[in-house]
């Protein structure tokens, strides 16, 4: 292939790419020092709007969910032309009738919970108060954000510029292309989510196969820094921090780099959402450094968005796609999980296996810990709750370390992966969550006995 000039590019394309790139990067990932917490703009937006409507939003949330089982349930039943016609509100309200399920499961949990009617176990404050009232509050402002500035981390050249040169590092080591780097960055700096609606967008967008979605979905939607802080400090140990932060590190990449070359995800097929695929932008042609390809992909992309009522029009469309599709699947699958961790013994029956393995790691109070693994499918923060009680630093610690590296929980991000269009299912999700536990609970471990 003939190499081709930069030099057709005008400054006005080169702008292009670099303005809205760059407050993409301020907004997204750039850490910044706020209240004392390292965190980045977009939260700090979020919370500000958060605190602003803080009495009002678990009215608002349950007003969404409400609005979203109507329309599906006007939708299935009466076909109305104006939806059918509008492709938006096709694919927003026409869904399968599993996903039919969780909205009306997610209606009836908002309304008992809202209301404070019917069996105390759906609506009290550890169940779907738990989601109504403070998870989803920060759903709605997140998604508010995030879902109408994520156009300009999207559309303008920038995960085009980092997909060509970020190809030989993620190509290799994790089997993915270059620009889910941004994805991590993302996730890591800011929060899960994020890094949840990135993906899920460039997936229905045809920039990642369903293999590489759900690998990026389930292995680096990472907790931020600050959750992870709150983490540690939950248990006694935030002197510990960096420690431990290091720990999570070296455990999680370790199983990057393993579970996506395990099923399921090793055997979710190379293909795209709906047989569309973009061209990618990380081959590298000859007579081209990455970077020279970065730069023209780039603008080659930004070159193609030139009207802010389009800007406008897909950031609103995001924010809907992600307050009416997500929040009554979160709502129905945090719910149903988390009553199942209260109510039953599900997941300390569940934890029995472990108690071995954490003898063998020679960790303390082993079958108190037990039911600590398990715990967290349903909610990230349970563990280090219960594991708060337990006396053994080093078991505390350990506990604190697995939880954030096991990523997959029903009450957030396993709730936004299955009300996404990424192709996982609760039994793959539950799969994962214990590969991960198994992978990362020995290395985990081992850095622990090191440190105590």
């Amino acid at each position: 292939m003939r190499k081709r000039t930069l030099f057709k590019y005008s400054w006005k394309n080169l702008l292009k790419f670099l303005l809205p790139s760059l407050l993409g990067i301020l907004f997204f990932i750039t850490p910044i020092s706020y209240q004392g917490e390292i965190t980045i703009p977009i939260a700090v937006l979020a919370k500000s709007v958060q605190n602003l409507l803080l009495k009002n939003l678990p009215g608002i949330m349950t007003i969404i969910i409400s609005i979203t089982f109507l329309g599906t349930t006007i939708t299935k039943l009466f076909k109305p032309k104006t939806i059918l016609d509008n492709k938006f509100l096709y694919t927003l309200f026409n869904v399968s009738s599993m996903w039919f399920i969780s909205r009306i499961v997610g209606f009836v949990f908002a309304i008992s919970t809202f209301f404070k009617i019917g069996p105390e176990f759906i609506w009290s404050q550890d169940t779907g108060g738990l989601l109504l009232n403070d998870l989803l509050p920060i759903l709605f402002s997140v998604f508010l954000f995030a879902g109408m500035l994520l156009p300009l981390l999207l559309d303008f050249g920038l995960l085009e510029f980092f997909g060509a040169i970020f190809t030989k590092i993620m190509r290799p080591i994790f089997s993915l292309p270059g620009r889910s780097s941004i994805d991590c960055i993302a996730s890591w700096l800011g929060d899960g989510t994020i890094g949840v609606m990135l993906t899920s967008k460039q997936y229905e967008e045809g920039y990642y196969t369903k293999r590489e979605a759900a690998v990026i979905g389930t292995t680096f939607s990472a907790v931020s820094i600050t959750f992870s802080l709150v983490v540690i400090s939950q248990v006694n140990l935030a002197h510990l921090f960096i420690p431990f932060y290091l720990t999570i590190t070296i455990a999680g990449l370790c199983a990057a780099i393993i579970i996506p070359r395990i099923p399921p995800l090793s055997r979710k097929p190379d293909t795209y959402y709906n047989g569309i695929k973009k061209e990618s932008s990380e081959i590298i042609p000859d007579g081209y450094t990455p970077f020279q390809w970065g730069l023209t992909k780039a603008m080659e992309r930004a070159s193609e968005n030139n009207s802010l009522r389009n800007f406008i029009t897909q950031g609103v469309q995001n924010i809907l796609d992600m307050w009416l599709g997500v929040a009554p699947v979160v709502m129905a699958m945090g719910t149903t999980a988390l009553i199942l961790a209260k109510y039953t013994p599900v997941f300390q029956w569940m934890g029995l296996p472990f108690i071995p393995i954490l003898k063998l790691l020679q960790i303390p109070e082993a079958r108190e810990a037990s039911q600590t693994l398990i715990v967290g499918f349903a909610d990230m923060f349970l563990p280090s709750v219960i594991g708060a009680t337990i006396k053994s630093e080093l078991t505390r610690f350990v506990i604190a370390c697995v939880s954030v590296t096991q990523l997959i929980y029903m009450s957030e991000v396993g709730g936004l992966l299955l009300g996404s269009k990424i192709d996982v299912s609760i039994k793959d999700l539950l799969i994962i969550f214990l590969q991960r536990t198994i992978v990362t609970l020995p290395i985990v471990a081992f850095i622990a006995h090191i440190i105590f």
